[in-house]
Parts: C-alpha cells; sequence; structure tokens
C-alpha cells in the first residue's frame, strides 16, 4: 500500500530553508564556544604555571612533571605534552589578556595561536590574527602567508581606486589586491614568457586563486570578445564574490609601460557594456607585470576612467637575508671543487637527537619550533 504524502504549504521550502540555517548557525557557535572554552584552559593553565616559576621558584622541569601527572589523569584528552604545556606558558606570557591587540585570541583554533607567537614579531600579530578570523583560514594558510609576508604585500597595488570609486567600495577593492604577488608555484624562470605563464597560471589555478586571495572566483582565460565584428581576447577574468564585480587580469612579461592601461580600459567598458549584469559593480582591472616605476603608473592610471590597479609579480621569489648569508660563496664553491677545500665528515649530533623535539605528536601534527631568539623559548 502506498502511503500518500501530504501537501507540502507553500511556504514549507522557505521555512526549511530557514530552519537549516538555524541549526548551521547553532553548530557553529556550539563549535566556537567548546573551542573558546579550551584556550581559556589553556591560558589559564600557562598563567599558573608561569605564576609559579615566578613567584615561587619552580624550574623549568617541572612542566614535564605536569605533562605526566596531567596524562595520568586524563588518558582520554591530547594537549598535555610537556611541548604543548610549554606553548601554553609562553601564550599565558605573550599574550596575558587573552587577545592578540583587539582580536580576541579564543576565535582562533589552538595551533593557529601557537603558529602566532612562534612565528611572527608582537607588531604583527593582531594583524594575522584578525586577516585568520574574518577570512577562515586554516593553519598552512596562514604559515604561507606569513612566510610570503602578505601583511607588506596587502593593500599595496598602485591604483586610481580613490578617484573612480565611492569611498567605501575605494578601500574594499585596495586591500584585496597586493604588490608584488608571487607566482614562484609555477616553476618558471625569469625570462618565462606572457602565454607560458598564462598556461601555468591556469594548470596552477587553485594556487593561483589562494595567492589572489579570499572571493576570486575564476571565470575563464582567453575569454572572448565581440565588438563591432572584432575580436579581442581577455587573459584572465574572475568574478570577485565579495566585492560583486567582475575582474579582468592582463599579464605582462615585461615592464610596465602607459600604454598597457589604455587597451586594459578598453577591456573593462567592453566587459561592463556585455557582460556586466545590473546589480554588479564596476569591473576593475588588474594589469600584473614584471616590474614598474611605481610613479610613471600612478600618472597612468589616473588618467583611465575605469577603477584599475598595477602591480609586480615575481617567478622567483628573493632569498632572505639570513639564508642568503649562510649560502658558500662562488670563490668557495669553485675552491671545493677544485680540492682546495676538504670536506671532513662528522657524526650527526641533533638531527636524530630527541631530546628536543616537541613530545605530542599527535596534537602537533607537522606544527615545529622555529629557531627563536635567546630569551624567548617557550
Amino acid at each position: 500500500m502506498n502511503m500518500v504524502l501530504a501537501p507540502i504549504p507553500p511556504d514549507y521550502a522557505d521555512w526549511l530553508t530557514s530552519l537549516k540555517s538555524r541549526i548551521r548557525a547553532a553548530r557553529s557557535r556550539a563549535a566556537l564556544t567548546v573551542n573558546a572554552g579550551l584556550i581559556r584552559l589553556y591560558h589559564q593553565i600557562g598563567r599558573d604555571i608561569l605564576d609559579r616559576q615566578t613567584r615561587h621558584g619552580w624550574g623549568a622541569k617541572v612542566i614535564e612533571r605536569v605533562a605526566r601527572d596531567l596524562k595520568d589523569a586524563f588518558p582520554d584528552m591530547k594537549g598535555f605534552s610537556g611541548s604543548n604545556i610549554k606553548y601554553m606558558r609562553y601564550f599565558a606570557e605573550h599574550c596575558p589578556g587573552v587577545q592578540f591587540g583587539q582580536q580576541p585570541a579564543d576565535q582562533l583554533p589552538w595551533f593557529h595561536i601557537v603558529t602566532l607567537l612562534t612565528k611572527l614579531q608582537p607588531a604583527n600579530r593582531e594583524w594575522y590574527a584578525m586577516q585568520a578570523v574574518s577570512g577562515g583560514w586554516s593553519r598552512l594558510t596562514l604559515e604561507q602567508n606569513i612566510r610570503n609576508r602578505l601583511h607588506e604585500r596587502q593593500g599595496s597595488a598602485v591604483s586610481n581606486f580613490a578617484l573612480r570609486l565611492p569611498p567605501h567600495d575605494s578601500a574594499l577593492v585596495h586591500e584585496a589586491l597586493k604588490d608584488p604577488y608571487l607566482f614562484d608555484f609555477l616553476g618558471l624562470a625569469d625570462d618565462a614568457q606572457e602565454r607560458d605563464i598564462e598556461d601555468a597560471l591556469v594548470r596552477h589555478i587553485t594556487r593561483f586563486l589562494l595567492e589572489l586571495g579570499a572571493g576570486f572566483a575564476f571565470v575563464g582565460r582567453q575569454f572572448r570578445l565581440d565588438v563591432g565584428g572584432d575580436e579581442f581576447f581577455i587573459d584572465l577574468l574572475f568574478y570577485h564574490t565579495r566585492l560583486k564585480c567582475y575582474v579582468v587580469v592582463e599579464l605582462k612579461a615585461g615592464a610596465f609601460r602607459p600604454e598597457h592601461v589604455g587597451k586594459l580600459n578598453f577591456y573593462l567598458s567592453v566587459i561592463d557594456d556585455q557582460v556586466r549584469a545590473e546589480d554588479d559593480k564596476p569591473t576593475i582591472g588588474l594589469l600584473l607585470c614584471r616590474q614598474q616605476n611605481r610613479l610613471v603608473a600612478q600618472y597612468a592610471v589616473n588618467g583611465i576612467d575605469k577603477p584599475i590597479g598595477v602591480a609586480e609579480y615575481q617567478l622567483l621569489q628573493d632569498l632572505p637575508d639570513t639564508l642568503a648569508r649562510s649560502l658558500p660563496s662562488i670563490e668557495e664553491i669553485e675552491a671545493e671543487l677544485a680540492g682546495e677545500m676538504r670536506q671532513t665528515e662528522a657524526p650527526s649530533h641533533g638531527i636524530g637527537d630527541n631530546a628536543d623535539r616537541p613530545g605530542d605528536e599527535s596534537l602537533a601534527g607537522d606544527c615545529t619550533i622555529p629557531t627563536r631568539k635567546t630569551g624567548e623559548t617557550p
């Protein structure tokens, strides 16, 4: 016997959508509450240890004793390794108000906090903490953005946004662009041609979107425009879901020239007329070149009607100064190859030594303790 379903009320679909949204929101709030409680517990443990070491002269070895006793008392809980408790102490010492500036630390997962504390100077922690919360960054994304010094590149592109967009939109668009963009993941040499770079960016579109930043959605490459029977092709076309506008990206393998913005301005006019929907905001352009004279670029975009930004890109990142200084010189390499410098073998001490390793790989995952300045080790 077939069961006859009752007619669905006219407003059922809208009600069900609302109900699902409320359930998801409740689950998110519950997860945030659990995380906030855990972060504050870790902070309290770290503060207690710090106070006792400061006021009562407890030694560093007490941390290993605490770790062992807590593991015995709570065998089903992770997070009480010696290394993790050291992080708790470091957290309490360097973040006494459980905040990174104005950003509450308990809105971040624990190992985001560890990353902020161990891989950044205090002056930059608040910026990355706020970006990680607002952008929903994973820990790997946070680490990559720190490594690539995103805080120095974000909002640095030359643009005419302040002249061509309302103040609120101008600020949002300006912050969405950076300079330079890092394309070292493409595996291309510095002499790569435009088509080679474009091909590689499309092959690595996921990494490309991550470098562009949150909100960029890929529409297509060599996007065809028909203008009065003539064909034109845009290098790369995106739609920005947060800015609610199309973004035309043009690649140049050489240095910036003022005439580049004229062509990009033409493309923006056509997209606005033929592609943009009524509720879309004005299309913006991003010209990516190998190098630019910022003053020349600023004069060039100031005379253009459409909102355009100009930024450099790098196929190879410059080596950090500390690494560059640690590399052998050409003379040293040549001397070694000629046999003038003999390499002596010595047994490896420390690489396989477990004495200084973090003690809870199940919790720490791939989190490692970077080299710190004297006196900063948690």
